[in-house]
């Protein structure tokens, strides 16, 4: 058995436990996501930037996200058919929830590591809160059972190369050179 495979269904057990952690499982794979969006719109609008700063990484992470998301995650699904373990699984993985698109790339962990890295390349110190809740998301989508661990990588690194390109190309074309000096 594929060690992608093992981990799913060692996390996994984790599942139906208890209808508690089962919630916050849920909870953090389902809902935190919403949160986080909302807490980021909340951020931008205090963080000591000018205006134009503000716009800047407002959009960028918007266009990162997106682009990551809608763009490239579509792309692969389009001729990368991997069904969610709990469909390929049935007997074996309890799925707190359901989806019905196919699993690889995860959606939410390109989406929210997209994200985490543009917040991160403009302010170190939040950046790091924007990963540890976007571990925290999808790690419990592995638990919840709807990925294997390798679709939250995937979806990762899509995420991270993403948001590194958007700021990049932001900078340049404002003509701002990185400052990590947060």
């Amino acid at each position: 058995m594929a060690l992608d495979t093992q981990l799913v269904f060692f996390f996994n057990s984790l599942a139906g436990q208890s209808p508690l952690l089962d919630g916050v499982i849920v909870f953090f794979a389902q809902y935190l996501a919403y949160l986080l969006v909302a807490f980021f719109a909340v951020l931008v609008m205090f963080l000591p930037y000018s205006k134009q700063k503000k716009w800047q990484v407002l959009l960028v992470a918007g266009a990162a996200s997106i682009i990551s998301r809608l763009g490239v995650v579509e792309l692969i699904r389009l001729f990368y058919h991997r069904p969610r373990p709990f469909l390929a699984f049935p007997d074996q993985i309890r799925a707190l929830f359901t989806d019905s698109a196919w699993s690889f790339p995860s959606g939410h962990a390109t989406f929210f590591f997209a994200l985490s890295t543009v917040v991160y390349l403009y302010h170190r110190k939040w950046g790091i809160v924007f990963f540890i809740t976007t571990i925290l998301i999808t790690v419990s989508r592995v638990v919840a059972g709807v990925h294997y661990p390798s679709d939250i990588l995937g979806g990762a690194v899509i995420g991270v190369i993403v948001g590194s390109i958007a700021v990049f190309f932001a900078r340049r074309w404002v003509g701002e050179r990185p400052d990590f000096t947060y």
